[in-house]
C-alpha cells in the first residue's frame, strides 16, 4: 500500500491539510493501524469547493464523447488493477478478497454503464399546442456537487456517483467515509491517470464531516447533495441543504423482508437467503433483516439456513477459505451484540452462532436466531452484521403487513413458485425493489434506491444520470 496516496486530492494536485492533521485508517481484522491519511478542515473543504467551482464552465462545455473515453479508461484500469484494489479494500474494510474482486467488478461496471449513459443526453422539442411557441428542451448538468460515501462498499459507491456526475458534466467534491478513505484516493489517482481534468474530481478525506460538509450545503455554490449512509445522517443532511435548496439524492437504510411461502423452492429460497444475508458479512443496507417463513417450512428453512451459515469460514479476508471477514470495528460488533442478547432475551433459539470470539479484530460468527419475538429490536433495525432472524407466518395478508410495517422501504426478497402470487406480492410490498426467488438486487443497469424513509431518488440505470441533470426549456416564436 506504499504507492497509495494518503492526501487531499484538490485541484487535480495531491496535498496535505490545511493544518497538518492527519487520520488513522484501522484493519479491522487486527485493529492495526495500516496508514495515515490528510484529516481534512473547512479550510480545505473550500479550497476544493473553489477548485469545482472554478473547473464547472469548461467541464460543462466538454463534450459527451471525451467524458465518455475518460469513464472507458478508467473502466479499464479499474479492472486492470483488480487485485492491488482488492487488496487495498480487504485492508481497510475487512470483506474476504474473493468479494473485493467482485465489488472491483462491479465498480468498474458502473464507468463502462456511465460512459455508455454521457453520449445518450437528450432533450426534446416540438410544437406547442396554442401553436404560437416551438419548444426546446436541453438537459444540463446541476453544477458542483458534494457526493458522500459510506465504508461497506468503498469502491463500488465511489463509481455510482462519480460515474453519472462526469457523464452529466458535472465537478464534484467527494468526502469517503473515515474509516475507508484509501479506496476512494486510488480512485481519484485513476481518474487523474485516466484524463480527467484538474478541478473536475476532489477529494477530501476527514474525520470532521459536520465541520466540513455543513458550510459547503449551506453555502449556496454546491447545487447537489448525493448522499449514502443512515437514515439519521440523512435527516440532518436534508435539514442543511434547505437553506440553499440543494438538489438532494439519498440512499439511506433498509429493514429488508424476506419472504419465503409455502409453495417455495427451498432450495432456491436458502440459496437466496445466504446472498441476500451474507454479502458483505451482512453489512449491507440490501441485507435481509427479517425473514418471515410460513409456518409449514419454517423449521426445516432454518435447519438448512444453519447448516449453510454454520459452515462458513471465519477469518482475516486475506486468508484463503475465509468466507466471512471482521465487521467494521468493534462499536459495529456491540451494535449486533445487543441486538441478539435482546432477541435471546425474548425467547429466540440460536441454532447457530450467537457468541462473540475472543482475540483481536471485530469478527463476530454468522448466527441464526429462530422463534424470534415481534418486539424484538432487530425486528425494527437495520442489523448490518451475519444475523438472520425468523420469523414464521401462516396468512399472505399477514405476511404483508408486517413486511410493511417499518418505516424503511428500499428492498424485499419473496420466495414462490406461483406466478400470480409472486406479481401480487411484489406489488403489495412498499420497497424500490423486489429481488423474487433471487436474493442479489444490485446491478448497475437497473434503478437502485427506495421509498419512504430509505431514501430519494435512483442511483445506476437509465435514470441514474438524471439526477445530475436539470431541463432548460427554451420557447422559440412561430413566425
Amino acid at each position: 500500500m506504499t504507492d497509495t496516496p494518503t492526501q487531499l486530492f484538490i485541484g487535480g494536485a495531491w496535498v496535505d491539510a490545511a493544518d497538518g492533521a492527519t487520520m488513522p485508517v484501522d484493519d479491522p481484522a487486527t485493529g492495526e493501524i495500516i496508514a495515515h491519511v490528510a484529516d481534512a478542515g473547512v479550510k480545505d473543504s473550500r479550497l476544493a469547493e473553489d477548485a469545482a467551482v472554478q473547473a464547472q464552465e469548461e467541464w460543462a462545455r466538454t463534450a459527451p464523447r471525451v467524458r465518455s473515453e475518460i469513464l472507458r479508461r478508467a473502466y479499464e484500469i479499474i479492472l486492470d488493477r483488480t487485485d492491488e484494489l482488492a487488496h487495498l479494500m480487504t485492508a481497510e474494510m475487512g470483506k474476504p478478497l474473493a468479494e473485493a474482486r467482485g465489488e472491483v467488478a462491479y465498480a468498474a461496471e458502473f464507468f463502462r454503464w456511465f460512459s455508455e449513459e454521457a453520449v445518450r443526453i437528450d432533450g426534446g422539442g416540438g410544437l406547442l399546442p396554442d401553436g404560437r411557441n416551438r419548444m426546446l428542451l436541453s438537459r444540463r448538468p446541476v453544477g458542483p456537487c458534494l457526493l458522500i460515501t459510506p465504508w461497506n462498499f468503498p469502491l463500488a459507491m465511489g463509481t455510482r456517483k462519480i460515474g453519472p456526475a462526469i457523464a452529466a458534466g458535472c465537478t464534484m467534491i467527494l468526502k469517503p467515509a473515515p474509516q475507508t478513505p484509501l479506496s476512494s484516493l486510488a480512485l481519484a489517482a485513476i481518474l487523474k491517470e485516466a484524463g480527467l481534468p484538474d478541478g473536475v474530481l476532489n477529494v477530501v478525506t476527514t474525520s470532521r464531516a459536520g465541520e466540513v460538509c455543513e458550510p459547503l450545503l449551506r453555502g449556496g455554490r454546491i447545487r447537489k447533495l448525493s448522499f449514502t449512509g443512515s437514515t439519521n445522517v440523512g435527516r440532518l443532511l436534508l435539514a442543511q441543504s434547505a437553506d440553499a435548496v440543494v438538489r438532494t439524492s439519498m440512499e439511506l437504510g433498509g429493514n429488508a423482508p424476506f419472504i419465503v411461502f409455502e409453495d417455495a423452492d427451498l432450495d432456491k429460497a436458502v440459496d437466496g437467503a445466504m446472498a441476500a444475508k451474507m454479502r458483505n458479512m451482512g453489512e449491507a443496507c440490501t441485507a435481509a433483516n427479517r425473514f418471515f417463513v410460513h409456518s409449514s417450512l419454517g423449521e426445516e428453512f432454518g435447519r438448512r439456513l444453519a447448516e449453510r451459515m454454520g459452515a462458513l469460514v471465519v477469518g482475516p479476508g486475506t486468508r484463503d477459505g475465509v468466507d466471512v471477514g471482521p465487521l467494521i470495528d468493534r462499536t459495529g460488533r456491540a451494535k449486533v451484540e445487543d441486538l441478539v442478547v435482546d432477541a435471546v432475551e425474548r425467547g429466540a433459539r440460536v441454532l447457530v452462532g450467537g457468541r462473540t470470539p475472543e482475540g483481536p479484530g471485530s469478527f463476530y460468527p454468522p448466527t441464526v436466531l429462530t422463534d424470534v419475538a415481534p418486539d424484538s429490536r432487530l425486528m425494527d433495525t437495520e442489523i448490518f452484521g451475519p444475523v438472520a432472524a425468523i420469523l414464521t407466518f401462516d396468512d399472505e395478508d399477514e405476511v404483508v403487513r408486517r413486511a410493511n410495517d417499518t418505516p424503511w422501504g428500499l428492498v424485499g426478497y419473496v420466495f414462490t413458485e406461483g406466478l400470480d402470487r409472486a406479481l401480487r406480492v411484489s406489488e403489495r410490498l412498499e420497497v424500490g425493489m423486489v429481488g423474487l426467488n433471487t436474493g442479489l438486487v444490485s446491478n448497475p443497469a437497473a434503478p437502485f434506491g427506495g421509498v419512504k424513509q430509505s431514501g430519494l431518488g435512483r442511483e445506476g440505470g437509465r435514470v441514474g444520470i438524471d439526477e445530475f441533470l436539470e431541463y432548460q426549456y427554451l420557447a422559440v416564436p412561430v413566425r
